[in-house]
């Protein structure tokens, strides 16, 4: 068994690649990709996925907010980059790093043209967000006349995208539902193909909806958690490869008695002569104190072992009784051998809460 020395993330890019690559697979080959790399590339390394999705084909690159995009910008990653919820007091940011705003409101559409102006900057490119069924941002379809009338007042705007989200595309019961928004986001499409007197790009599928639903493929498909190895359902998560694993060693290992408790507020009693691995992983690096007490499992040895007691803010302790290990084994928390879905034994939540959460404190490592 391999050591490590510290609690790290290993991210492997052969199998973002492959992710990747079988993404692709299910599309035109001359569909676009747009590969979503917010909130540090789903809890892995923003830039260093960022650039090597732009080198294995990505032409677009998405994050959540300004302040994602301008560090791309300032690693140096050239290709266009949305910005799905950018914030009025950001703009000189997002124009002087040339960021491509997502548009959803008339409020930020009227500040962002007033910032325009101020820079003297004209044609600039944005994606307009229409709302089909999320109902989280965008224009109704009932908007779309006043939105054409608001972009033809302002020249300083050019439409490059326009874009709706899929609400439950890897939800089997849902099929009708995701056929709708397919329908009214058509709609909307042909509203500025007849409107606007120039080309841009339509997208509507996340990563179910390129697994799902390729009929909806558009010009451009946007690639989340599929690219990190999950999806939204058994059959997805068997397709993929996980990119990030977490891993840790065992720190102390200690032999308790019948009676004796483990952890703050002693939630944890052994019924019998039990064997405790402490190791140095805890709330502050990601870890939720929702799975302690038996709630999750980790992987030693080949062999899984129960969280329990309360998490701790640093560390936290596992039932390794009956497993042949000693202090300085490694620990897979979650990763290729053991994935989210084996760690959440009980399945208090998706992958992408419990991978997005993991500390920048954590030592991200290359494999």
């Amino acid at each position: 068994m391999s050591k490590v020395l510290e609690t790290r993330l290993e991210i492997d890019l052969g199998a973002l690649k492959s992710n990747f690559d079988l993404l692709k697979s299910y599309l035109s080959p001359t569909t676009k990709m747009m590969g979503v790399v917010k909130a540090f590339a789903y809890g892995t390394d923003s830039v260093l996925i960022g650039k090597h999705l732009v080198d294995i084909g990505a032409e677009h690159l998405a994050v959540a907010y300004i302040e994602e995009g301008v560090r791309l910008r300032k690693a140096g990653v050239k290709v266009p980059i949305l910005v799905f919820y950018p914030q009025l007091e950001e703009l000189k940011d997002l124009i002087d790093y040339h960021l491509t705003p997502s548009v959803y409101t008339h409020r930020f559409l009227e500040g962002l043209c007033s910032e325009l102006k101020q820079h003297n900057v004209n044609k600039f490119d944005v994606h307009l967000k229409i709302n089909t069924g999320l109902n989280r941002l965008g224009f109704e379809l009932s908007e779309l006349d006043s939105v054409v009338k608001h972009l033809e007042a302002e020249p300083k705007i050019k439409v490059s995208g326009v874009f709706s989200h899929l609400a439950a595309s890897g939800n089997k019961d849902e099929v009708e539902f995701t056929k709708t928004q397919i329908s009214e986001f058509k709609e909307a499409r042909s509203f500025f193909k007849t409107h606007l007197d120039y080309d841009f790009d339509s997208h509507l599928c996340n990563s179910s909806g390129i697994l799902n639903f390729t009929e909806a493929e558009f010009d451009m498909v946007r690639a989340g958690i599929a690219l990190y190895g999950y999806g939204n359902n058994p059959t997805e998560h068997k397709m993929l490869k996980a990119v990030a694993s977490l891993k840790t060693v065992i720190a102390q290992l200690r032999n308790i008695q019948k009676g004796d408790s483990v952890g703050y507020e002693r939630k944890f009693k052994a019924e019998g002569p039990t064997q405790i691995a402490t190791l140095p992983l805890g709330y502050a690096d990601g870890i939720s104190r929702m799975f302690g007490n038996g709630k999750a499992q980790v992987l030693i040895n080949g062999s899984k072992a129960p969280i329990v007691g309360n998490v701790c803010m640093d560390t936290l302790m596992v039932d390794v009784t009956g497993i042949d290990c000693k202090e300085g084994d490694e620990v897979e928390v979650f990763g290729k051998n053991h994935t989210v879905i084996d760690f959440d034994r009980e399945q208090q939540t998706i992958p992408y809460e419990v991978i997005t959460r993991i500390s920048q404190r954590v030592t991200r490592l290359v494999v």
